[in-house]
């Protein structure tokens, strides 16, 4: 007992340090990944976030340009229009370098991506670029115009905002991109020393310290989206691996159910065989029809011996039947056929060992119950099953009722009820599956192999019916077996011949 109880505490313990392990091997890992990242976050999402670095540059090939030519345009206004269009060719030459930096990252194999090395090679690129912005200062110091000073703080925030989101997944790009142009124009604004520049420099800085920080907060956003992806990701390759395994544990299954199947139904004939010639030489010295026994116990072993051997043929056949409608090979052999008169037949056969117990056995039906479409042989073996084990598990002195009426969808039923211990409700469940047992059953001298209750659940599968069983503690259990309305012949009224006439009667009598 407490090698048993240590075995289930065992397994119970188990799941537990199943996930503190996994716990544990996770967070190892996002710790190996950290300080791996060239982003502080994890190697992983590296590429990730430069890749969506370079898309958003490649994407903005051409309108920054288009931009930067716009601005040259504005800006040939105040300054020489030839100075301001080698500003801006400046620019884009900066700009087509970091587009050209893209598009080879893009085309580089991922299994050779070093997050340093490219990280590096983007924040220097976008330095130049952002170098490349700053020259706009120069404007001021070659063209004195009062209102210059506002249009160059214009372009620059413009250039500032345009950038901030262009880098948001790489911060130091965004600042190596953005501080050249701002510091210099404001160095600008701050040496020509008016109260008006003053202010146009403040706000440049006060923009240039929002838009870092925009980017910083679109970062982080794109990194949540990135971890999500990959979470989601990581969980679809779970499901797809629990998957995998559900198919393989239930093609492995179906293979050891098929073998199971197949050897019953090569053994059935071997076992038969010696089994019958047990059964019928058992029989010869029960019934000492070659002389009597000259010791009295003869007779006794060979009751024994026949009784044995009959209990095992019904297993045989019990396990059989049960292989038989797991493998589809349970063929109907269906018929019209009544199912009160079955009944009558198999309460005859369960009389006498009802009897022999002091069980009484009762039998009702509705009148004028017509035909069902059916198996025969399986709708008995549906009946004697439920009266078997009604009779098996009612104590003396009690009860058992059969009856056989219509159903209230229909169809027609068979209900067994008896009055015996009951099963504890939550016993029900391990009742009706294959070989199993009740506390009761296996207290009761007369056990089963528990296929009974199965194979009646298999047989009203196989009829498109339906069983249900109810049971109480102390009240006793019914069992019903029903019979969809589709297999009921009640498409004409029964006649029923009366001395000199003939009445059609209808079903509901």
């Amino acid at each position: 007992m407490p090698l048993q109880q240590a075995t289930k505490d065992g397994d119970a313990r188990a799941p537990i340090v199943r996930d503190a392990r996994r716990g544990a091997q996770r967070a190892v890992f996002d710790a190996r990944q950290r300080l791996t990242s060239s982003s502080g976050t994890r190697a992983a999402f590296d590429f990730e976030l430069l890749d969506e670095y370079a898309n958003s540059r490649l994407s903005g090939a051409l309108a920054v340009p288009a931009l930067l030519l716009i601005l040259a345009l504005f800006a040939s206004l105040w300054v020489p229009p030839l100075i301001a269009l080698c500003w801006a060719g400046l620019v884009i030459a900066a700009n087509t370098g970091v587009v050209l930096l893209c598009q080879q990252f893009k085309r580089s194999p991922r299994e050779r991506f070093n997050a340093g090395q490219w990280t590096t090679r983007f924040v220097l690129a976008e330095t130049l670029y952002g170098m490349s912005w700053a020259l706009l200062a120069l404007a001021g110091f070659i063209v004195s115009a009062e209102s210059l000073s506002v249009v160059s703080f214009a372009m620059v925030l413009v250039g500032i905002a345009a950038n901030a989101v262009s880098t948001r997944t790489l911060p130091a790009a965004t600042l190596t991109s953005t501080a050249p142009a701002t510091l210099a124009v404001a160095a600008s604004l701050l040496i020509a020393g008016g109260l008006l520049d003053y202010a146009l420099a403040a706000v440049l800085i006060g923009g240039e310290i929002f838009f870092v920080y925009l980017a910083r907060q679109l970062h982080r956003s794109e990194l949540e989206t990135v971890a999500h992806q990959a979470e989601k990701d990581a969980l679809i390759s779970e499901l797809e691996a629990a998957r995998q395994m559900s198919d393989e544990a239930r093609r492995h299954a179906e293979q050891a159910n098929i073998a199971k199947s197949q050897f019953l139904a090569t053994m059935s004939h071997e076992l038969r065989t010696p089994l019958n010639a047990i059964i019928g030489f058992s029989e010869v010295l029960k019934s000492e029809l070659l002389g009597a026994h000259q010791v009295p116990q003869y007779k006794e072993y060979a009751a024994d011996i026949h009784n044995s051997g009959q209990h095992l043929l019904n297993l045989i056949n019990e396990l059989l039947d049960l292989s038989r409608i797991e493998a589809g090979k349970y063929e109907l052999n269906e018929e019209a056929v009544s199912l009160v008169e079955i009944a009558e037949d198999c309460r005859r056969m369960m009389e006498i060992r009802a009897k022999s117990k002091g069980i009484e056995l009762a039998f009702h039906f509705g009148k004028y119950l017509p035909k069902l479409w059916g198996d025969e042989r399986a709708i008995r073996q549906v009946v004697l099953n439920l009266l078997s084990n009604a009779i098996k598990f009612t104590p003396a002195g009690g009860k058992v009722v059969l009856v056989v009426q219509r159903s209230g969808d229909g169809g027609q039923m068979i209900s067994v009820r008896d009055n015996g211990p009951g099963i504890p409700e939550d016993e029900i469940e391990t009742v009706l599956s294959s070989f199993g047992q009740g506390s009761l059953a296996q207290k009761s001298a007369e056990q089963g192999a528990g296929l009974g209750l199965p194979i009646v659940q298999k047989i009203m599968e196989l009829h498109q019916g339906r069983f249900d069983l109810f049971s109480k503690l102390r009240f006793g259990t019914e069992v019903i077996a029903t019979f969809p309305r589709a297999r009921v012949m009640d498409a004409l009224a029964p006649i029923v011949e009366k001395k000199d006439r003939v009445e059609i009667i209808s079903d509901a009598g």
